[in-house]
């Protein structure tokens, strides 16, 4: 029998949570982009990385952006709690107590951070540790439930894997992992603010002042548009810079244009019931192909042209 929400009077969990709940704190699906593009930041970095440190290298992003989440929705409990796409998370569904996800998470972040340490190098994990401490302080509990432009300003946490992944093997950072990190920066407004397009009514009843709660759907639209002129020069910036080869830059040139016709039906759109939201929803699906396109040429374009 499913374990009932946890409300305001009521006791936590007195039975042991499942291992299952302690790997859905970490939002495994959201840590595959994430390890993807840490992924194609070691494997585009100049030099050598033994196997083995490399595989380290990759899963220390992946337990570091798992213990973000976990902090992060240790935080966030109640708010979950009042979104429908959310209630059923270990926490607000009542199969884990607070206390034993904070522990998950700061251990997790603690153990991933000195693990790169010692495999790596003490830069890389520098930047994890910055990335992790940025997720949850300055946007888990700083932007998200003060301002609009949230996810504007927080989306640098999820932009620091192939920078990351960059320094585990080379030990510095230098012009491509920075114009990666602008390349996800950018994409993350038109990302998320499609998908708080169809689901704004959870965030309404939650009190998050996402960019269609507080402004409207059609200051939303065009910010999609604004933000993903921006990100199309960020994606072509590796080219004019010489940065990549004429794999990557056809690839970005091509999965760029799909992205403004996207993003340019969902300026013209002017649907509010989210079922019909079929545009919004088209390009939530494809910015995050687009991500796992992009940067995979990037791997390709290096391994062949350097």
């Amino acid at each position: 029998m499913a374990s009932s929400p946890i409300r305001a009077g009521q006791s936590a969990p007195t039975i042991p949570a499942h291992w299952r709940d302690f790997v859905a704190l970490t939002k495994p699906r959201v840590m595959t982009l994430v390890v993807f593009t840490g992924l194609c930041g070691l494997l585009a970095a100049p030099g050598h990385i033994h196997p083995i440190l490399g595989f380290t290298a990759i899963l220390c992003i992946a337990l570091g952006a798992g213990a973000a989440a976990t902090l992060n929705q240790w935080y966030e409990a109640d708010i979950d709690g009042k979104m429908k796409r959310t209630a059923n998370r270990p926490i607000p569904a009542g199969r884990m107590d607070r206390q034993s996800a904070l522990h998950f998470g700061v251990g997790l972040s603690f153990f991933s951070v000195l693990l790169m340490g010692v495999a790596t190098n003490w830069l890389a994990a520098a930047v994890l540790t910055v990335s992790i401490l940025f997720y949850v302080f300055v946007y888990t509990i700083w932007l998200k439930p003060r301002t609009a432009q949230n996810i504007v300003i927080g989306g640098a946490a999820g932009a620091f894997p192939p920078v990351i992944g960059w320094a585990a093997v080379t030990g510095d950072i230098s012009a491509l992992p920075i114009a990666l990190f602008m390349l996800i920066f950018f994409w993350t407004p038109p990302h998320f603010w499609s998908l708080a397009l169809f689901v704004k009514t959870d965030y309404a009843a939650a009190g998050i002042p996402m960019l269609p709660v507080v402004s409207g759907e059609v200051a939303t639209r065009r910010q999609i548009w604004f933000y993903t002129a921006i990100m199309g020069v960020s994606a072509m910036a590796p080219v004019v810079l010489q940065l990549t080869g004429p794999i990557y830059g056809a690839v970005a040139l091509v999965g760029t244009a799909f992205f403004v016709v996207f993003a340019f039906q969902v300026l013209r759109h002017r649907e509010s019931d989210p079922a019909r939201m079929g545009p919004e929803k088209r390009l939530f699906k494809y910015s995050v192909f687009y991500l796992f396109l992009l940067f995979g040429a990037v791997v390709v374009d290096r391994w062949m042209f350097t």
